[in-house]
């Protein structure tokens, strides 16, 4: 996308097991733009931390399901390749040890993990979300309070704008909701911290 040229670092895809981290669902593109779009190049948007980089690590198939394992893998691999912020924007309601193990080897080595609640509009937040090393975020809608669809818990650390976000597409744009849209805004924050 022209608004991630220049921004992205190697990555890898644990679905394919190859170095081509191809964005085949969509959804990893609109999370690094609303996280990192370039900014002053007279194209589409901003991101949050125009300065920051994407590192693509593919996790997640062309349907938007995976495994505990392969998003495990993910996780290491973005930690032992440099990363400091992970951003999953994912999550199930169930829990797994191998994705806790991940998250807390992320979590000792100072990588900070943010992940999405969950949209199911209820309780309990989501896993990667729901374990004590994550931060966790919930949505807020377009009048800054709580998404209807917006996960809620004791586990929810942070909100963000999740309903009605503009963000990069595949070949364009698009507008989405979910607390997958809000988590990017804080890791777009958490990189220019860290800058």
């Amino acid at each position: 996308h022209i608004d991630l040229a220049g921004k992205i670092v190697g990555g890898y895809d644990f679905v394919n097991n190859d170095n081509v981290p191809q964005d085949d669902y969509g959804h990893g593109t609109h999370v690094a733009g609303i996280a990192a779009a370039s900014g002053n190049n007279g194209a589409g948007m901003a991101g949050v931390s125009w300065g920051a980089r994407i590192m693509p690590v593919k996790v997640l198939g062309a349907t938007g399901t995976g495994s505990f394992s392969t998003v495990a893998l993910g996780i290491v691999w973005a930690v032992d390749h440099g990363a400091q912020i992970i951003n999953l924007s994912l999550g199930t309601p169930s829990s797994s040890f191998t994705l806790q193990d991940a998250v807390e080897y992320a979590y000792d080595r100072g990588v900070l993990v943010i992940a999405a609640s969950g949209n199911s509009g209820s309780t309990p937040v989501y896993c990667p979300a729901c374990y004590p090393q994550v931060m966790a975020v919930g949505a807020t809608d377009v009048n800054n309070q709580i998404a209807s669809f917006s996960t809620y818990g004791n586990e929810v650390d942070i909100a963000a704008p999740g309903q009605s976000i503009f963000s990069l597409a595949p070949g364009g744009y698009a507008v989405k909701n979910g607390t997958s849209m809000a988590a990017p805004h804080v890791s777009g924050l958490a990189a220019i911290l860290y800058s």
